[in-house]
């Protein structure tokens, strides 16, 4: 029994899982930044060639 709480005492001390998931908060974040700034391109876009090309959008 000692050395099961050993163990979980062990585990609740281990920072290595927190750094993961900074790292994984991190590349969602920035993801979703890439996303919102291609699509906003996109937009702009589809604008910028409808005043060019009539039947575009």
């Amino acid at each position: 029994m000692k050395l099961l709480l050993a163990r979980f005492a062990g585990m609740l001390r281990d920072e290595r899982g927190a750094t993961a998931i900074e790292y994984a908060l991190i590349a969602g974040l920035v993801s979703i930044a890439i996303v919102t700034a291609v699509t906003q391109i996109g937009v702009n876009l589809v604008k910028l060639l409808a005043g060019v090309l009539p039947g575009l959008s």
